[in-house]
C-alpha cells in the first residue's frame, strides 16, 4: 500500500492540468488526472502513462465523482477556458462551474481533502480598476456572450467560500491571468495561438479593434509554481497569479511576427462585444503571502512556445 499523498487534478488532460500532473508527480505525489476530453487531449499526458503513481480517469465531473481510498488534495481545473471553447460550449461551461464545482467540493468534504479551484482574471470583466487587485469586485455583463464563463467562475468562487465557511472545507482560490506555454492548443482562439499559427503559416495576423487593448502574459512554469505555493499556503481568499508586465495586443502581434521571422501583415477586425480593454494583475498579495513573482521573461517563454507550435504545425521538431 502506497504511503504517497494523493492528488486529484480535474481537467488533468488540459493545458494547465497536464503541467500540474507533471509537477505533482515530480514532487512525489500519487496523481489522478480526471478529464472528459471535450477540450483536453490525451496527447498532453501521453508521456505520463506507465509512470509510477499516475492514473487517468475519463469522467465528467458534473456527474457524481468517486475516488477510491484516501485523497489529500484536489486541484479543480475542469472547464473550457478559451473564448472559442466556452462560446461553442456555453451550457457545459456553466455546468462545470456550478455542478462540477459542487461535486468536487462535496468530494473534498467527504475525503477531508484540501481543494484549490482555478478561477480567472475574467471575474474582473472589463475592469474599471487598473491594475486589478483581489479586492476589486469586477465589471461583468452577466447576460453577454462572455458571461457564461465569467459568471461560472464567479459562482465557483462563491460556492467555494460557502463550503469553506459552512462546512469547514480547506479551500484555496487562484485567479489566473493569461498564461502561455507548450501544450496550448493552436485552435483555442486566444491571442498567442492564433497569432502564432497565422505567423508561422505566413497569413495575415488578425487584431481585433485597433489593438490598443492590453494583456499580460505569464509563462506556464511560473503559473504552476504559484499554484503549488498557494495550495500549501494558509491563504483562503483569492490570489492573483499573473505577470504584471503589460503589452498592447498590437505590439504583441508585432512581437510574434518578429520572433517567428514571418512576413505576415496585420489585419484589423471589429472588437468583440465585452472584450476587456485592459488586463494586468496586481500581484502584491502573491509576493507577500507566497513569496512568488514571475521569473520567466515573456520573450524567453515565447521562444520555447513558438518552437512547440512550429512542431505542431509542421509535425517535426524545428532546428
Amino acid at each position: 500500500m502506497s504511503n504517497k499523498q494523493k492528488v486529484l487534478v480535474t481537467g488533468g488532460a488540459g493545458f494547465l492540468g497536464s503541467h500540474l500532473c507533471d509537477r505533482f508527480l515530480d514532487e512525489g505525489f500519487e496523481v489522478i488526472a480526471m478529464d472528459n476530453l471535450i477540450t483536453g487531449s490525451l496527447s498532453n499526458i501521453a508521456h505520463l502513462f506507465g509512470r509510477d503513481g499516475f492514473t487517468f480517469v475519463k469522467h465528467d465531473v458534473t456527474n457524481y465523482t468517486f475516488v477510491e481510498g484516501n485523497l489529500d488534495y484536489i486541484l479543480h481545473f475542469a472547464s473550457p477556458a478559451s473564448p472559442i471553447d466556452y462560446l461553442k460550449l456555453p451550457i457545459q461551461t456553466l455546468k462545470v462551474g456550478a455542478l462540477g464545482t459542487h461535486k468536487i467540493l462535496g468530494l473534498a468534504k467527504e475525503k477531508k481533502a484540501r481543494v484549490l479551484i482555478a478561477s480567472t482574471s475574467e471575474v474582473y470583466g472589463d475592469p474599471l480598476e487598473h491594475p486589478q487587485t483581489e479586492d476589486y469586485w469586477g465589471n461583468v455583463n452577466p447576460i453577454g456572450f462572455r458571461g457564461v464563463y465569467d459568471e461560472a467562475k464567479r459562482f465557483m468562487e462563491a460556492m467555494t467560500m460557502a463550503y469553506h465557511r459552512y462546512h469547514g472545507v480547506e479551500t484555496r482560490i487562484v485567479r489566473i491571468f493569461n498564461t502561455f506555454g507548450p501544450r496550448m492548443r493552436l485552435e483555442d482562439g486566444r491571442a498567442l495561438p492564433a497569432f502564432a499559427s497565422q505567423a508561422i503559416n505566413g497569413e495575415d495576423i488578425t487584431v481585433f479593434g485597433d489593438g490598443s487593448q492590453t494583456r499580460s502574459f505569464t509563462y506556464v512554469d511560473d503559473l504552476i509554481e504559484g499554484i503549488y505555493r498557494l495550495l500549501f499556503s494558509e491563504e483562503v481568499n483569492p490570489v492573483n497569479i499573473g505577470n504584471p508586465q503589460e503589452i498592447s495586443i498590437l505590439d504583441f502581434a508585432k512581437e510574434i511576427i518578429e520572433l517567428t521571422g514571418s512576413s505576415s501583415k496585420i489585419a484589423f477586425k471589429d472588437l468583440p462585444k465585452d472584450d476587456p480593454k485592459v488586463r494586468r494583475p496586481d500581484i502584491s498579495k502573491a509576493k507577500e503571502v507566497l513569496g512568488w513573482e514571475p521569473q520567466v521573461e515573456r520573450r524567453a517563454g515565447l521562444k520555447v512556445t513558438l518552437e512547440y507550435f512550429k512542431e505542431q504545425i509542421h509535425g517535426v521538431p524545428q532546428t
